[in-house]
């Protein structure tokens, strides 16, 4: 009896309560388990989706892009999942039928069917965007253009879509845009980094885009955006140049070579043993080059190639006006441009023609890229032809001329120089989506980019494992130390019996 005495004066913790302090700690360890468990466990992702139409001057493409449902507040990440291009021409082509406008669509709607799911498609945001093309269109039969957005709007309307209108973008929301996804798909926005800036060459216009410390505004307003993104401001420098797309400008240096309304023109940029005969009604058809028909032009010229790259480009000098200005420093026909500062993007016609040239590497010095272009404009049409079978006639016939073009705009247009040509880079896409102004319209009109920096979590992931984990360790110390505490003194008793 006594020994019994002593070993519960030894073990003051009586039983029942020991029991449950057990009980209670095995329960919270295992609720925290549970909790831990739960909270990782991984569910089946939803997304969203938008869809933009970008119509441009020489062809229609149809962009699907995704974001997760559940982050819809202005915090998930917007992905592309899908693109389309549509067959044949720019939309602004079909003027005289504009019902074909709208039946050009029809193949890439069905894909978008295809590829939303049923149960999004009635919240699923549609819009079409037209740009230069349209715009020239626009200039020469206000009634023509607004046949074609009837026809296009007539088919989009009947899509199982969210149908949100289609217009023609100004240039300069086109730059802007396309300076918007560069910058959000390479993360610089979210995270406040130094921006890229953007160069956008399609068929009718081109775009330059880019924030400069040298440029506040003030000099020259027209050019300037402000935006405000994720608790950040920019003011950034904006400008598109109408007709200085590749196809038009094509059409301004032909004009110049049939001012006198030659029957035979000999062409530079064209290589040697091509010959087609073409017409001077559709050289002259744009507003572009309308101004400058010859009076007494014959109906055809033949169009003669003879391959000289630095011909050629004394030839597209000759569409840019490097002298007038009257700010501190301009790009050409008089348009003020600030000092290039940072990285560029260059993409649409940009990357295509220059991937095909094989010349994306700017790393390679500017006198070589100019050297390499120099050697293919000077191979032969036919040679030409027999490297790429399958490539469109028409385009390959351009290629030269395009090269030449892209060079002279960017060197001695927008001031690119050797030493800072390397801070270009031809991107056809960043992250899987395609570079150019529709996903940074689609976010704009959604709404996706805060202008404020979203709040951050109360406790972030890391931190609540780590809490779990402590409170964890602690309890399961707790409980050692109360078994401790009961059986300790007991085998120490044990001991001294035996």
């Amino acid at each position: 009896m006594s020994a019994q005495r002593e070993m519960k004066e030894k073990n003051p913790w009586p039983t029942p309560v020991t029991i449950i302090i057990i009980v209670i700690g095995v329960i919270a360890i295992v609720a925290l388990v549970t909790v831990t468990v739960l909270q990782n466990k991984p569910v089946p992702q939803k997304y969203k989706y938008g869809i933009v139409l970008d119509a441009g001057s020489s062809h229609t493409a149809l962009y699907i892009y995704q974001w997760p449902a559940e982050k819809d507040n202005n915090t998930g990440r917007v992905e592309q999942t899908h693109s389309c291009k549509v067959k044949g021409k720019g939309i602004s082509s079909y003027a005289s039928e504009p019902w074909k406008a709208g039946e050009s669509l029809k193949e890439c709607m069905g894909e978008a069917e295809g590829t939303v799911p049923k149960e999004r498609a009635h919240e699923t945001p549609l819009y079409l965007g037209a740009t230069a093309g349209m715009r020239l269109l626009d200039i020469v039969d206000n009634s023509a253009s607004k046949n074609v957005f009837q026809a296009v709007e007539k088919a989009l309307v009947n899509s199982p879509f969210s149908y949100q209108g289609a217009r023609i973008l100004s240039g300069q929301e086109e730059g802007a845009f396309g300076w918007v996804t560069v910058n959000y798909l390479d993360d610089r926005l979210k995270q406040g980094l130094k921006t890229t800036g953007a160069l956008d060459l399609g068929g009718a216009s081109t775009q330059i885009s880019f924030i400069s410390d040298d440029f506040d505004g003030s000099e020259s307003p027209i050019n300037s955006v402000n935006f405000r993104l994720y608790g950040n401001d920019y003011n950034l420098y904006t400008h598109s140049f109408l007709c200085y797309g590749k196809d038009q400008a094509l059409k301004m240096v032909l004009a110049t070579h049939t001012q006198s309304g030659a029957t035979t023109v000999s062409d530079p940029c064209f290589h040697s043993g091509y010959n087609e005969t073409k017409n001077y009604s559709v050289l002259y058809d744009s507003p572009c080059v309308s101004g400058r028909k010859p009076q007494e032009a014959p109906e055809k010229f033949d169009h003669i190639g003879k391959g000289n790259f630095q011909e050629c480009q004394k030839a597209v000098k000759s569409v840019f006006n490097f002298i007038s200005c009257k700010y501190s420093r301009c790009s050409f026909n008089g348009v003020f441009q600030p000092l290039l500062q940072g990285p560029f993007g260059a993409f649409s016609a940009y990357y295509f023609v220059m991937n095909f040239l094989n010349l994306t590497d700017t790393s390679m010095p500017l006198e070589t890229v100019k050297e390499k272009l120099s050697q293919y404009c000077a191979t032969s049409w036919d040679k030409i032809k027999r490297q790429h079978p399958t490539v469109n006639v028409k385009y390959l016939a351009e290629y030269c001329f395009s090269g030449t073009y892209i060079l002279t705009l960017l060197t001695e247009g927008y001031n690119f120089t050797a030493e800072t040509y390397s801070n270009i880079k031809f991107i056809k896409k960043i992250k899987g989506s395609d570079a150019g102004w529709t996903l940074g319209y689609m976010l704009n009109l959604t709404n996706m980019i805060p202008a404020e920096a979203p709040d951050s979590p109360p406790l972030p992931h890391a931190g609540y494992v780590s809490i779990v984990t402590i409170m964890i360790i602690l309890l399961i110390g707790l409980l050692l130390l109360v078994a401790l505490r009961i059986f300790w003194p007991r085998c120490s008793k044990k001991t001294q019996i035996v």
